[in-house]
């Protein structure tokens, strides 16, 4: 299900009408072509609902609407979508972000922040050439907790999907014919397609248990840490290098705490599983082992970081 999050940051800004007219015909051509490709489950996500929108300053789409009858039907047809408000309605938890905080050009961004957070794509007005582009640097801000548990804000870049017009459908067509399949909203769908999604992943049997408990807050989080888990280790060539070229930060534990890390495997042998990728909210790890001869990684804890009496 193509969730496509609106940049409120391209409404409501100083336009002439026509060029706001223009702009509200290829927003709305584009978000139908996206449709076009799952047409029971695009949703519109914003933080106010559509009506209550100004395409520019002073410009409401109310009188948008009513200013002639092909405005009147783009918006009947934009109307056949869903449209969910506020952001935070579609998150897995109310809380599910309040670890995060995105910036673009030093302004807070809740729609494109969302649609990084959820894995998702963009949706903006292209009134000016900022959003004339099918991906959008923001600033991202990130409260975590580092392996002494102390509490630690992050900074970097990172690009979100963005769809103004047409010719960008284009561009993400394969992302969204990929979402639509294989999009998975709990724990219990992660473990139950784990082989499609994940060949190269290797589940011990005690993970079942930690997925299928797995937090809403979590979901998001962990699919996209298992999903560059799947991509660092499919391009992996154990002949070449000791470890997969890692898309997210993996890290060993320290000699100390290596003693709550060993699991058994399914041969009954005991393997120390120090290696870990972090998620967030909270102190989420996930801990595995190589497996070089089968270009492998194996999974024995997904969930929240590992404490002496666990």
């Amino acid at each position: 299900m193509p969730l496509l999050f609106l940049n409120e940051k391209s409404w409501g800004m100083p336009c002439d009408p026509a060029r706001a007219d223009r702009a509200m015909s290829d927003f709305v051509d584009a978000v139908r072509a996206v449709a076009a490709e799952d047409r029971t489950g695009t949703a519109v996500v914003s933080e106010l609902p559509l009506k209550a929108l100004e395409i520019a300053e002073g410009y409401p789409i109310t009188k948008w609407i009513g200013s002639n009858p092909r405005n009147h039907a783009r918006w009947q047809r934009l109307r056949a979508l869903q449209n969910r408000s506020p952001v935070r309605s579609v998150l897995p938890a109310e809380d599910a972000a309040d670890h995060l905080e995105y910036h673009h050009r030093e302004t807070v961004v809740l729609g494109l922040g969302a649609a990084h957070f959820m894995d998702g794509l963009a949706v903006s007005l292209p009134v000016v050439p900022d959003w004339h582009t099918p991906s959008v640097l923001l600033h991202r801000r990130e409260l975590s907790e580092s392996d002494d548990g102390s509490l630690t804000l992050t900074h970097d870049i990172v690009s979100v999907r963005n769809l103004s017009a047409q010719p960008h459908v284009d561009e993400h067509r394969a992302w969204i014919r990929q979402s639509r399949l294989h999009a998975v909203t709990s724990g219990r769908a992660i473990w139950e397609r784990r082989a499609d999604l994940y060949p190269h992943l290797d589940f011990l049997p005690r993970t079942e248990e930690q997925l299928t408990a797995l937090g809403p807050h979590w979901i998001v989080p962990v699919r996209r840490c298992l999903e560059k888990l799947e991509e660092a280790v499919g391009a992996w060539e154990p002949a070449a290098s000791a470890e997969p070229d890692w898309l997210t930060k993996v890290t060993p534990e320290g000699e100390t705490r290596k003693r709550e890390c060993w699991f058994t495997d399914l041969d009954g042998a005991k393997h120390c599983y120090h290696l870990h990728a972090r998620f967030t909210p909270g102190p989420g790890r996930i801990h595995f082992r190589l497996l070089p001869t089968k270009r492998a990684i194996q999974l024995a804890h997904i969930g929240s970081k590992i404490r002496p009496d666990l």
